[in-house]
């Protein structure tokens, strides 16, 4: 693509864990921009609230993706544009040894769970409410026209029908990944699922989006993909471990691609 619309961040407090990615939709004008300012409202409100934790996560999530939807109308009326950019978004925080998500299109979460999933996003597209209603299986699904028809984004015209999970415990080895439809669309879930099932995620991430590149071919969509792996040990031997233990309340750690 002569533009990558994808935004992926993430940003830790010593109490909680933000992980977040954006795809801005192509279709429409400066989709990159709603996917900027999407993960840059949410990652800049994580820093001023998680003191070093949240009081309440499904608030702020609530909140934070609401206000991003209105970030990006806002911008669109400074700019005097004839449409709202718009973007996919999905958030995950972790804090307390539990995972918290929220999203609207089709970027995607995985919980990974001893080989298998043991949580996953609904897309909110037309091709999935119509495998929902039985009208289409998913080969049918992954060559059909509108596969790429989103009817909830941030930006855009209408408020975004926003999704939320449970609180979900997480386990000693559970692997949280979320990803952009570039990575999911060319691979299957079991190929993305052994595939960061090594030790090692920072080697893993890089090899499960060569393949999902390779899959797509010519026509690749840009890839974005962030993982996480739960180990409650705190190995001093383990390879990449981060620690937060040490760290002062009110400090942070961000790192924000694009």
């Amino acid at each position: 693509r002569r533009t990558n619309q994808d935004r992926v961040a993430y940003c830790y407090s010593r109490e909680a864990l933000l992980m977040i990615l954006a795809d801005g939709m192509g279709g429409h004008l400066h989709g990159e921009v709603a996917a900027q300012i999407a993960v840059q409202f949410v990652t800049q409100s994580f820093q001023r609230e998680a003191k070093p934790s949240l009081p309440d996560v499904v608030l702020f999530l609530s909140r934070v993706l609401s206000s991003a939807h209105h970030a990006i109308l806002d911008y669109a009326f400074d700019k005097n544009l004839p449409d709202a950019p718009r973007t996919t978004v999905v958030a995950c925080i972790v804090q307390d040894s539990q995972a918290y998500w929220a999203h609207a299109g089709d970027s995607r979460l995985y919980l990974f769970r001893r080989g298998g999933v043991a949580a996953q996003t609904r897309d909110h597209s037309r091709v999935q409410m119509m495998m929902d209603q039985g009208l289409l299986d998913a080969e049918g699904a992954a060559k059909h026209p509108g596969r790429n028809r989103i009817y909830s984004c941030l930006g855009g015209s209408h408020s975004p029908q926003i999704e939320f999970s449970k609180r979900t415990p997480l386990h000693k080895g559970d692997v949280i990944a979320m990803c952009s439809d570039g990575v999911w669309g060319p691979i299957q879930t079991d190929v993305l699922s052994r595939g960061l099932a090594g030790p090692n995620l920072m080697q893993a991430v890089p090899q499960v989006m060569d393949i999902a590149e390779e899959k797509a071919g010519a026509t690749c969509d840009n890839l974005s993909l962030i993982a996480m792996h739960w180990d409650e040990d705190f190995a001093e031997d383990a390879a990449e471990t981060v620690s937060t233990q040490t760290m002062a309340l009110g400090s942070f750690t961000t790192q924000m691609e694009g």
